[in-house]
């Protein structure tokens, strides 16, 4: 097992997410930065899949009571193992009673822990990740713990270590796609959408990272719709509400634009305050 000796300001176990189960309202939530994720996963060798610890800003202490290997992607706070320095996107093996911690946070907003075979956290309805009202507990807390798998090490591993890109975390640039009420849209508003510095406001979170800036809205309300994690909605009062993993699944607010997969992943590691702007793809 893993003991959270200390929790972080938001620590959850996250997967893919709950496909296929969004006709039944269930939000597909998973980690807000497949990415991280995925590259965590890559570099010890689990499948794509394997649950893994979302922490958020301030990432928590923890021992470990039985020896395995673990990988942390994403944000970048200086972990330690018994007070020794380790990187981000290495293969790492620690051993029974050992103690991760982290610094201060330098770059990014999510950081991911990966252990080898994934958490073994409860699984409902083919996803172990944590959400409110579907699984027991919504996030980790002081003095939790957290099954291991009990996949041994193996004898032979890579030792390659994999950079993710600096513009991931640092790029203000958000690809996104028309979205479905984008015509509705005036020619002067559909060119102000793309020259607009937008701030991420402190109201952000895992259902929807929201605007600071008001951007002119006469639009009417339209019949309740599918939405997506990515969908960008422009509210009655002018606020763009960019929809993450654990949002709704349908809404009445024009969908104006629609983030690409690797922009969800980018924007999640934005903090609030720091700027965003919208960069229309190409189809």
């Amino acid at each position: 097992m893993v003991e959270i000796l200390k929790a972080g300001l938001y620590d959850s176990i996250q997967d893919l997410g709950r496909l296929g189960y969004q006709q039944f309202g269930v939000p597909i939530s998973g980690t807000m930065d497949h990415y991280s994720r995925q590259l965590a996963n890559a570099i010890l060798g689990n499948q794509e899949d394997a649950a893994v610890l979302e922490f958020t800003l301030k990432a928590p202490r923890l021992k470990f009571h039985r020896t395995t290997a673990i990988c942390i992607t994403g944000m970048e706070s200086q972990a330690k193992i018994n007070e020794k320095p380790i990187e981000n996107n290495t293969y790492v093996i620690v051993r029974k009673n050992d103690i991760l911690s982290f610094g201060t946070r330098k770059l990014g907003c999510r950081g991911y822990l990966a252990v080898l075979g994934g958490f073994q956290s409860e699984k409902i309805m083919q996803s172990r990740s944590f959400y409110k009202s579907i699984t027991e507990q919504q996030r980790l807390k002081t003095g939790d713990f957290i099954n291991l798998s009990q996949i041994p090490i193996p004898f032979k591993r890579s030792n390659a270590v994999l950079k993710t890109p600096k513009a991931h975390f640092e790029s203000v640039r958000i690809k996104v796609f028309k979205g479905i009420e984008f015509e509705m849209l005036g020619p002067d508003h559909q060119n102000k959408i793309f020259t607009t510095e937008f701030t991420v406001s402190t109201d952000s979170n895992r259902m929807a990272y929201q605007l600071d800036e008001r951007f002119e809205n006469s639009l009417e309300p339209i019949i309740t719709s599918p939405v997506l994690p990515g969908t960008v909605q422009l509210t009655p009062s002018g606020q763009l509400m960019v929809l993450m993993r654990d949002c709704q699944t349908t809404g009445g607010y024009p969908r104006i634009l629609q983030l690409s997969e690797m922009a969800i992943n980018r924007l999640s590691q934005r903090i609030p305050g720091q700027i965003v702007q919208f960069e229309l793809l190409k189809v």
